[in-house]
């Protein structure tokens, strides 16, 4: 009988855990903000392998000396032009009210690099040449500053590959 209980205990886990992280996800997507942050200049064929592209944001460059520093979850405070797009204006305190244009963005340093979440945008195999141009990512951000990548953007800030 405990066995039993701690085997539909395990599996009740199993499932409801990823359940609850693709609400979340599909929860920022529906009702987040949509973000352009601006893409560190690279050079794209070192980025694509395969079908996904390799992402590193100007703001996660601009901010790696303060790494030693900073605690390893945290949010930043990224003021939006009329364009959508997020420049770095400061690291959240609780005291600091968001102005109109304002809001939080959650970051994570995990050995000594400062992340913004997603890494990596994944497409589909033989399109490379599609994303090549691509000079921002696309992000819904919820209120709490979650985040979710949904799409590139090149220069002119039109989406790419749709």
């Amino acid at each position: 009988m405990l066995r039993t209980a701690v085997i539909l205990g395990g599996l009740a886990f199993a499932l409801l855990v990823p359940t609850g992280l693709v609400l979340q996800k599909e929860r920022v997507l529906r009702s987040g903000k949509v973000v352009l942050l601006e893409l560190a200049p690279v050079d794209p064929r070192s980025l694509m392998q395969g079908d996904y592209m390799v992402l590193d944001y100007a703001i996660s460059r601009d901010r790696r000396d303060d790494t030693a520093t900073l605690p390893s979850d945290g949010r930043l405070v990224l003021k939006l032009d009329a364009n959508g797009v997020g420049t770095f204006t400061r690291y959240d305190a609780p005291e600091t009210p968001l102005a109109a244009d304002e809001l939080k963005l959650r970051y994570r340093v995990r050995a000594e690099r400062f992340r913004l979440g997603a890494e990596s945008f994944f497409f589909q195999e033989g399109h490379a040449d599609r994303y090549e141009g691509a000079r921002y990512g696309e992000l819904r951000v919820a209120d709490d500053g979650n985040s979710v990548l949904v799409g590139l953007r090149d220069a002119q800030r039109q989406p790419l590959g749709r």
